[in-house]
């Protein structure tokens, strides 16, 4: 017989075997990526957002929508990277689509897959074809089709596999810059390979079809974060471990506990190796909870929190932090990494400063938390990255303030930004001029390819210098200032007047200086500051206004 539902345990299997399997495969994830700068790539920004969307799926008994909700919330937390947002749309749609459903069907799984492409779809504000998005819509679209014919679970989604599949063979055809990589799309590849884990816990077969290199899935370390709890109906958090078990009990005997436990409470975690057994439960009767495990043998390690306490604390302190809320009109949010660039966002009084950029992409839950913190009515921010922007839009939309969120591409051009912010300005007068000065900044950056590839027709061998004019590859080489110095060729202009170089932390400042001398005798009608960044990875960051 074929497989009619999937209850909610099955569904958690699918989310945490599909987490598992991209988990092992993030690395071959990473290799697909286009663009051979040491940066954050799709297969770790992916990975960080499935790992967060699994963390508190908890255990025992639970509906599909319940399930769904919660994953779609981690995911939002923790997404990384646009790749990583993607990601938690397409699970935001699974959730709206299951919402009030205590099992899943193959109509509610073809309708899932339909909402979360449709959501992903509206979270980006230019959709590009031979993407991740491409991938999710297809198999979205031709899950709709397969249905008519078939309410069998796995039936329909070995069909749907193959769709994705083939139209991820097909994405260097929409894409001609993954075809000239001859690649695929790195983020249609990584969504295939958490599908890969679904099918494989919908079958049992861990076999690791249609991905590379991987293994059978890990059992899932549970974590237990009371800061996430809503609405308490069991109170009493209650651990122990039967660390002493009775000579004659059987995996039977566990399995009991597990399911006498889940009548009394959820949050049921039990786990063992016949030596000993851990148990978690959230109960009203913890006492209760601790004779069931006497049965089993003696009891060490007993652990009782009262979560309602926990929970008037953190009441408690929300009420402490709205009354304060807003203390001010205007803040500044930056991300930025490096200590010297911190220095300087201090300096021009940004309010927050996030570590990221370029090697480390922020969540959207450090930025959120960023954006709170400023306390103030109206909050500016400076993503300074190209694939940060769409995380500080998602979490632009979940507080509760105005928010501008700026297009700053580089560290530049938030620098630039920052400095025509204005306390006597209106914000939406303050947002023009803040990213109209942004624009006026066009930024060089200097670095070394992290892989061979073809790019934009040229032929990069790892470890070439790199020279980029606002993230696209202009110059190859193998001197550092040689590249330095030719990019600024095609960048200073007779209108420029001002050109700054930030160094990064491997280089000194004797060596940034010498560079800016040379800079400035080329350029004498020009400004040339020299600036330490700290940036890691990047030689230079050249700003030219």
């Amino acid at each position: 017989m074929g497989l009619k539902t999937i209850d909610g345990s099955m569904f958690r299997e699918m989310l945490t075997t599909g987490c598992t399997y991209l988990n092992n495969n993030r690395e071959g994830v990473d290799a697909l990526n286009v663009f051979p700068v040491p940066d954050g790539d799709t297969g770790t920004n992916m990975s960080k957002t499935m790992n967060s969307a699994v963390k508190d799926l908890g255990s025992g008994e639970i509906s599909v929508g319940e399930l769904a909700q919660k994953a779609a919330k981690g995911a939002l937390r923790g997404a990384r990277g646009n790749s990583g947002v993607i990601l938690s749309q397409i699970l935001r749609g699974f959730a709206a689509a299951l919402e009030g459903c205590e099992e899943m069907t193959a109509q509610l799984l073809a309708d899932a897959f339909k909402a979360g492409a449709a959501t992903a779809y509206k979270a980006v504000m230019k959709p590009k074809e031979g993407t991740i998005l491409t991938v999710a819509r297809v198999m979205a679209e031709d899950a709709e089709r397969f249905v008519k014919n078939t309410d069998d679970i796995i039936e329909l989604f070995s069909l749907m596999m193959r769709s994705g599949e083939e139209i991820l063979k097909r994405t260097p055809d929409m894409l001609p810059v993954l075809k000239q990589a001859g690649v695929v799309d790195s983020g249609g590849k990584g969504l295939l390979i958490i599908y890969s884990g679904f099918l494989a816990a919908l079958t049992g077969n861990f076999d690791g079809t249609g991905t590379e290199s991987i293994s059978a899935p890990a059992p899932q370390e549970f974590v237990d974060d009371h800061t996430n709890l809503e609405n308490i109906t069991f109170a009493y958090c209650t651990e122990f471990i039967v660390s002493r078990p009775r000579e004659d009990m059987t995996e039977a005997d566990v399995e009991r506990l597990r399911r006498r436990l889940a009548r009394i409470g959820d949050c049921v975690y039990v786990v063992s190796d016949m030596s000993v057994v851990k148990v978690h439960v959230h109960t009203n009767d913890p006492g209760k909870a601790l004779q069931m495990g006497l049965e089993l043998g003696e009891l060490d390690a007993i652990k009782i929190d009262n979560m309602l306490e926990e929970q008037r604390e953190v009441e408690k302190q929300k009420a402490e932090a709205e009354a304060h809320k807003f203390t001010k009109d205007y803040g500044i949010v930056a991300v930025a990494l490096g200590k010297g660039f911190s220095e300087i966002f201090q300096s021009l009084e940004v309010d927050s400063i996030v570590d990221g950029g370029q090697t480390m992409n922020p969540s959207i839950e450090d930025l959120q938390k960023a954006i709170n913190s400023t306390c103030a009515r109206t909050v500016y921010v400076l993503p300074n990255n190209s694939n940060i922007i769409l995380a500080a839009q998602q979490a632009a939309e979940l507080v509760e303030r105005n928010v501008y969120v700026l297009s700053t591409k580089s560290v530049p051009m938030g620098i630039a930004a920052a400095l025509a912010f204005s306390q006597d300005a209106d914000p939406q007068t303050n947002f023009k001029e803040m990213a109209a000065a942004a624009e006026k900044v066009h930024t060089a950056s200097v670095t070394y390819s992290v892989r061979d590839t073809v790019f934009d027709d040229m032929q990069i061998h790892e470890h070439d210098i790199m020279g980029m004019v606002d993230n696209k590859i202009q110059e190859l080489g193998s001197d550092v200032d040689e590249v330095a110095l030719k990019l600024l060729t095609g960048m200073v202009t007779p209108e420029c007047s001002v050109i700054t170089v930030y160094f990064g932390e491997d280089v000194t400042e004797e060596a940034a200086q010498a560079l800016s001398d040379r800079i400035q005798a080329a350029y004498s009608e020009c400004e040339v500051y020299t600036q330490s960044g700290g940036q890691p990875l990047y030689y230079y960051l050249i700003s030219v206004e």
